[in-house]
Order: C-alpha cells, then structure tokens, then sequence
C-alpha cells in the first residue's frame, strides 16, 4: 500500500462530508465517504477524518473552508513527508554530458538517435516515450530514431552486431545502450561485461568521436535483492568501470526501482511486475530517463559553445571488442556433411526470433563432418540457433587442440534462441583458422546434434 496516499485521502473525506452536510442528508457520508474509510483501512492505509460543516458553500457544496487546517497540517507532516517520492536526479551521473547532442540538435536541426539493448529495448513502452521527449524537446529537428534492440541480447552480441545494426545508418548523435540484465542472465563473466561494454563504446566514437553515449541499468529481482542488502550488482560495477573510464554518463534504474521499493511507493510484485515492466514499470523508467535528459538539455547553448570530439583514452582491455562485426557464412568452406539452408525455417514448431529464421543458415547434425573459417582478428565465435535440437561442437583455433562446447540452453526446449559463443579471445594479430566439427554428444534433454549457424563474428585486427 502506498501510504503516500494517505494525503490524497484526507483532503477527499473532506470534501466527501461536506458534501454530505451541504445536502442536509447522511446518505453522502453512509453511502461513499463510510464505505471508502473502510476499504482504505482493510487495504493498510492511513485515515483521518476531518468534517467541515461551518462557513459559506458554493458550487453545490464542493468549495468550502476548511475549519481546521492545523489537523491537516499536522497529517501531512505525520504521515506524508517521510514518505515523498526520491529524486530522480539521484541515480543520474552526468560526467560529460550530452552538450554534443544538444548543439547538434539545436543548431544543425538535425538528429540520429539509436536504442541498443535486449528485450526491455525491443519492447514498446519507455523507448517510445524518450523519442517522444526529444521531439516535443527539439521541435524543429527531424529525428530519425534506429530501434537496435533485439531480446537476450546482451552487451557481447551489440559489440558485434553494432556496425550492421547501428553504425551502418550514419554517424549517431546520441547513443543509448543497456545490458545490465542479459549480461547477468546470460552468465557473461566480468572480463567479457567489460569487454563488450568497452568495444561498443570505443567503437561508437571511433564512428564518430562527436557521438554522445547514455550507458542505463536496468532492474531485475536480482539487483533488487542486492541492493536491498547494500551490495551493488557486479554488473553494475563492472559497465561503471567502463563509463568512467569514457566519461560517459549513466542511470541507474535498477538502483532506482530497488530504494523505491523500499520507500513504499510501489512493489515489485504487483506494481513492477517483471524485468519486463508492466506499463507503471515502463513509466518509472521513462520518467526518469527523460528527468535526466531535462537536466542535461536545461543550459541554453552560448555562442561560443561547440562541440567537443572526444580523446580516446587507453583501453582498459587490451582485447577488448572496439572492432567487431558479423560475417555471412557464405565465408566458410565445409564438408558434404554441412549445408546453407537458404531461407531456414525449423520443423519441430518451436518458436523462433526474427532475423534468426527464413534467413540462410550454415548447418550439420551429423557427427564427425567439418567446417573451416578463415578470418583476421582478434576473437572470433559463432551467433547460433540454439534450439530443441541442439548438440555439442567440437572446435580449434590454428590446429592447436580440440575443444567441446555444448549449445544447448536452458531456453532451447522451446525457442530456436540466438545465441553468441565467443571461441576465442586473446589472439594475436594475423591471420587464423577457425575449425568445427560436429560432435556425437548432445544434452540429454536435446532432441539432436545441429549446430545452426547465422553469422561469424570477429573482432578484427
């Protein structure tokens, strides 16, 4: 129960009584005003009644003087102040700042905005009510808003997809990014949070060193629960490392929603709902991700203000993802044992993800055939469909020693799930070769041996 609604509550009884007394009846108070205090009471609110039946009435007795405002005065300080909603600006780091964006989105009336995340950016709701702050903000600049949120998606898949996805539409003038929630339900470990988080940053300016970045948290009962405990999620920490390194301003909405929860101004369970917020969730975060943009665009630009490209600094790790991208399969070369399905669709009536169905996929479900890759890079892995039938792989880099990975997830029984395996990581600048081979293994709940492949992915040299 919201107990800030106790305010709300006794101005109505007031109005409710005298309502009632203006018509010299009982049945206002007997039939709503009773009825109310009880249901507010058997719901855990706060009630204190105050009649007003004395001074002059207008409006059929809906203004009046209130007889004694110090009772009111006292309940608002009693019961509501303590409970006052927190401050947006409170989970807000501005650090640099968003002056690039405003500049060009003032003076060149000119504005590319892009969305890069999982599932709570693909789906509708938030996203929406950002780009329409900045048109109602910048009315005379033509946005063009890019939707790059894709579910389970987490930072290691937008470091590799962010050049077809982002990048290949044009220099972004504001980027805002999220993968706090799949980073840590995907199992990704800390070097590869950093990694990722730092390569689509350092990529994004590299694109266009102009480029302001907005790096978001986002809630999930998990962070809620560690908050609650006063321990920041290592997530958290470790896309913080990454912002501060670059400058790069960030909201933690999941810091926020967790001493919101705890100031009793909604609950996760029937206000919140899910990671994927229900429509009161969306507004707690589109409220306040446009508190910060308010803040950010609230200077008005000088004559002399202009825009600042940025220095890169060193990178925090060396190996990290600042150069990737997805190659087709058609790069491969494979035994008879393989094949490109060129518009696949699965047989078994599990359920697929776009861009990862009716599209060319390189697979195998037969034990001991081989494929080959050649690339240039750094790291290099596989974006699969990970579905009810997937098995395990078999691969090496460079003809050094063969290694298993097994695809299925603890989603695939019941989605074709994209997913991003890195093979390799830490090599050393120059060309090598990527061989896989299907294995006679499998998950004992898989109902196959295929690995379907849609893209390669490298981090290149």
């Amino acid at each position: 129960m919201n107990k800030h609604l106790g305010v709300i509550l006794l101005l109505l009884l007031s109005f409710a009584l005298q309502d009632g007394f203006a018509q010299s009846e009982g049945d206002s108070v007997a039939e709503n005003t009773l009825p109310l205090i009880t249901k507010y009471i058997d719901l855990g609110g706060n009630v204190h009644v105050v009649t007003c039946t004395r001074g002059e009435q207008a409006l059929e007795g809906h203004h009046f003087t209130i007889e004694t405002p110090k009772t009111v005065a006292d309940f608002l300080t009693c019961h509501a102040l303590e409970h006052l909603p927190l401050d947006a600006a409170n989970y807000h780091t501005k650090r640099d700042g968003l002056k690039n964006a405003q500049i060009k989105f003032e003076r060149d009336k000119k504005g590319k905005v892009a969305f890069l995340g999982g599932s709570i950016t693909h789906n509708p709701g938030w996203r929406d009510s950002v780009s329409l702050y900045l048109q109602k903000r910048f009315p005379e600049t033509e946005f063009e808003f890019i939707e790059a949120g894709i579910p389970s998606m987490g930072t290691t898949p937008a470091a590799f997809r962010l050049v077809r996805d982002v990048l290949s539409k044009g220099k972004i003038d504001l980027l805002f990014e999220e993968g706090a929630v799949n980073d840590a339900s995907n199992g990704r470990t800390s070097l590869e949070q950093i990694r990722a988080m730092e390569g689509i940053v350092r990529h994004t300016l590299m694109a266009n060193p102009d480029a302001a970045i907005v790096i978001m948290h986002f809630a999930d009962p998990d962070k809620i629960e560690s908050y609650s405990k006063g321990i920041e999620p290592e997530v958290i920490a470790n896309h913080t490392k990454v912002a501060e390194h670059y400058h790069i301003p960030t909201i933690n909405l999941a810091k926020e929603v967790a001493d919101r929860i705890a100031n009793g101004e909604f609950t996760w369970e029937d206000d919140f709902r899910d990671l994927h917020p229900s429509p009161f969730g969306q507004g707690i975060y589109a409220n306040s991700i446009n508190h910060f943009l308010s803040n950010a665009f609230s200077s008005p630009l000088d004559a002399d203000n202009k825009v600042s490209s940025r220095i890169l600094p060193e990178k925090i790790d060396t190996y990290s993802y600042d150069r990737g991208s997805l190659v087709d399969v058609e790069a491969a070369k494979f035994d008879k044992g393989w094949h490109i399905d060129p518009s696949w669709n699965p047989e078994d009536g599990s359920g697929t993800r776009p861009n990862y169905v009716n599209v060319p996929m390189l697979r195998s479900d037969i034990p001991g055939s081989t494929m080959k890759f050649k690339f240039n890079g750094s790291a290099v892995g596989i974006a699969v469909a990970a579905g009810k039938d997937a098995g395990d792989i078999e691969y090496r880099i460079d003809k050094k020693e063969w290694k298993t990975l097994r695809l299925f997830t603890r989603w695939s029984a019941g989605l074709h799930l994209p997913w991003y395996y890195t093979l390799a990581s830490e090599l050393p600048e120059k060309k090598h070769l990527l061989e896989i081979r299907i294995a006679s293994t499998k998950d004992e709940k898989s109902t196959g041996k295929a690995c379907t492949i849609r893209y390669f992915y490298v981090n290149k040299n």
